[in-house]
């Protein structure tokens, strides 16, 4: 069941942290960058955050969460991410499909590690296509990806 996380529960807020911490650290290994933002996350600064999040659960527990920002009839996905432990399962499509029938949007962005390729897959599997390249910090290339509705 797919459903709207609370952040400002700070049980549900320590959830989300802990399940992006272990699909995050996964990705800091792919793309060789241990740098990622949402690895520095507390509690604290996901309970600041303006971002949507929900969540996908399973006997009450979190297997996967997505969170946007919506402006101008842009979506912009923050983060995606699914436990290891359930990694290939669908968890992530099923988050992705939810996103794109909840809300109209006339356009959605993404962006990941170019070297994250499940994720780079994930994306062009769901057509969207890749707009750029950006060198960071002379260490990590970020792929950014669009998909227009």
């Amino acid at each position: 069941m797919i459903k709207k996380i609370d952040l400002k529960n700070s049980e549900q807020a320590k959830e989300v942290l802990q399940l992006q911490i272990s699909a995050y650290k996964v990705e800091a290994e792919l793309i060789e960058y241990d740098a990622i933002p949402p690895l520095k996350d507390t509690i604290e600064t996901l309970q600041q955050t303006d971002e949507l999040f929900y969540g996908i659960y399973e006997q009450n527990e979190l297997f996967g969460a997505i969170s946007i920002k919506i402006d101008h009839h842009i979506m912009d996905i923050h983060r995606l991410v699914v436990h290891p432990k359930n990694f290939r399962k669908g968890y992530a499509q099923m988050l992705l499909d939810f996103i794109e029938k909840e809300f109209i949007v006339d356009k959605i962005i993404v962006s990941t590690g170019c070297k994250n390729l499940p994720a780079v897959s994930f994306y062009k599997k769901n057509q969207f296509r890749l707009v750029r390249e950006a060198l960071i910090e002379n260490r990590l290339k970020l792929c950014y990806f669009e998909k227009l509705i």
